[in-house]
């Protein structure tokens, strides 16, 4: 199921959102201050595939919001809600970090349609790498790289391998459940009791042993896995 957090403080609305989005069939959970929904995006146990976020909040203000998620190198989707419709307005929120805008007052439907696209974007749209202090994940050619005092050190990854690295390091330091990681890199018809996923861990962990500073993909037994970087990074 999607998971969304909205950041709404106009009470009236924020329900109105949170009801809408329900019935949609998504998990929702809700803040009404900056402060709040700082709180819910920086937990670790938290994993989001939406961010609604009001540009005007009493605490950290959306903007601030956006900022502090990138600059935390989280690449979750985030559509930013505002009456401010003024082109200036709208460059500040994208670059700001924001991936799509939507101007008050705005239809359900489109809402939906921007939360439906959102949600479905794989974070390689969002960037042609991923990067994790020292390291890189390249979107193009499915390899990590890590680069310290001018030695660049490089393992390439399958498909699978590049499908589940990417998931982790995206949501890093955070547990990422199983059945997530196996909605990430195979179809429905697997077999979500087979020990395909522990098999490609294993394979992933090995490639990783291969970089002067490895990355760590601790297991949490009977939940999931949490990528642990180096705290060196």
């Amino acid at each position: 199921m999607v998971r969304i957090l909205l950041i709404e403080d106009e009470l009236d609305l924020g329900a109105e959102i949170e009801r809408l989005l329900q019935r949609e069939g998504y998990e929702i959970d809700r803040a009404t201050d900056g402060d709040l929904g700082w709180e819910f995006l920086s937990s670790p146990d938290i994993i989001y595939d939406v961010a609604i976020i009001d540009w005007m909040l009493p605490g950290i203000s959306g903007i601030d919001l956006c900022r502090r998620l990138r600059q935390r190198q989280q690449q979750l989707p985030v559509l930013m809600l505002t009456a401010r419709n003024d082109i200036h307005d709208r460059v500040t929120g994208l670059d700001a970090g924001a991936d799509d805008y939507l101007a008050k007052p705005f239809s359900t439907i489109e809402l939906l349609a921007r939360i439906r696209a959102l949600s479905r974007r794989p974070a390689q749209f969002q960037s042609a790498q991923i990067k994790l202090g020292n390291f890189s994940l390249e979107v193009e050619t499915h390899t990590l790289k890590h680069s310290e005092f001018g030695k660049i050190s490089t393992v390439t990854l399958t498909r699978k391998e590049y499908q589940i690295l990417e998931y982790l390091m995206t949501n890093h330091g955070q547990i990422v459940p199983a059945d997530r990681l196996r909605d990430r890199a195979w179809d429905l018809a697997t077999d979500r009791a087979s020990n395909v996923l522990p098999a490609q861990i294993r394979l992933l962990r090995k490639k990783l042993s291969q970089l002067p500073i490895g990355l760590e993909i601790e297991n949490i037994h009977g939940i999931g896995y949490r990528l642990n970087p180096p705290t060196s990074i």
